[in-house]
């Protein structure tokens, strides 16, 4: 057999099938429940027009999750392997799936103990969608069943009539890979996913895939009343990734003239706050015409207010730009 499950058959699993199928505790969905999934690794499980109605799956590996009494099986597809679709519906077009099934008498009214790749097929409709699967069933890849196709009229156009649904799992504690879904919640608080170019984090407290480091990407800063751009380079802004805080951009008074020392001209966001004080060195010009350059020193006090002290004279703007920080 080239379709093959660990830990199913109730005699003569062999040492091969142990070798070849995926062991080892996988990502967890529940407490006693597994993702279900294919295994990363080359380019497993795909799908191939090769006649007008046939379809190859090409070799590969997967968990997949029966009922929760019943718990996972390892399942690996040593060969490819061809199927067929069948004809179109005469008024409406379907959408047929390809899954891996595991049948087990014991859990099932199967009356089997076995694994194979199927295609499943959706009821024909005006608006099909893809059937619902019965228990211990990895959906694998969708087929769009026009009406009235076959064989004998030229068959499926597989560059169109192929959509992906492999979903992937890895081991547990491992990043699982992009599949065709992301809408899929987390199991555990600091669980990892590669979302497409981007890691992200299960925050269990929220509820939600967060990007990893988290990035707050840029936000404006709440000046305080009396200031504002000084009408030349960036607005002020922070951004967080990590514990890394950036600000950049310039303040100056709305009104013109110089900055008091003393003065408290923003107050960070909670996110954004340091754990002690800090205190910089930040560039500044003595007047507006910004051709005498000089410095003035800033802090940042508990609570996130930010204000200026110890001027050698007192600054038309502040610039904030390169100022970086951690939060702890």
């Amino acid at each position: 057999m080239t379709v093959r499950a660990a830990w199913l058959p109730p005699t003569g699993q062999t040492r091969a099938d142990t070798r070849l199928a995926p062991l080892g505790v996988m990502a967890p969905e529940g407490e006693l429940v597994t993702r279900a999934g294919v295994i990363a690794g080359g380019t497993p499980l795909t799908a191939t027009g090769v006649g007008p109605m046939q379809v190859q799956i090409s070799t590969g590996r997967a968990i997949v999750q029966g009922t929760a009494a019943q718990g996972a099986y390892p399942v690996v597809v040593t060969a490819p392997e061809t199927l067929t679709v069948v004809d179109g519906s005469a008024q409406h077009g379907r959408i047929d799936s390809v899954v891996i099934r595991v049948s087990d008498g014991q859990y099932d009214t199967s009356g089997q103990t076995s694994v194979a790749l199927e295609i499943i097929q959706g009821a024909p409709s005006a608006t099909p969608t893809a059937p619902t699967l019965p228990p211990a069933a990895l959906r694998l890849w969708d087929i769009t069943v026009p009406a009235g196709i076959s064989a004998g009229i030229g068959g499926l156009d597989w560059t169109r009539a192929l959509n992906d649904r492999r979903r992937y799992t890895a081991a547990y504690g491992g990043i699982i890979p992009r599949g065709w879904d992301l809408s899929f919640p987390g199991a555990y608080d600091g669980q990892y996913r590669d979302s497409g170019g981007q890691l992200e984090r299960w925050n269990a407290s929220s509820a939600a895939w967060q990007a990893y480091p988290v990035d707050s990407g840029w936000q404006p800063l709440a000046l305080a009343a009396g200031y504002g751009h000084p009408g030349h380079g960036m607005p002020a802004a922070w951004r967080r990734i990590g514990p890394m805080v950036i600000l950049r951009g310039r303040i100056g008074p709305t009104g013109g003239g110089t900055i008091p020392n003393g003065a408290t001209i923003f107050t960070l966001p909670a996110q954004a706050r340091p754990a002690g004080n800090k205190e910089f060195a930040w560039a500044s010009p003595r007047d507006q015409s910004n051709k005498t350059p000089s410095v003035c020193r800033v802090e940042i006090q508990p609570g996130g207010i930010v204000r200026t002290y110890e001027f050698v004279e007192l600054p038309a703007w502040i610039s904030l730009d390169s100022v970086t920080y951690t939060v702890d």
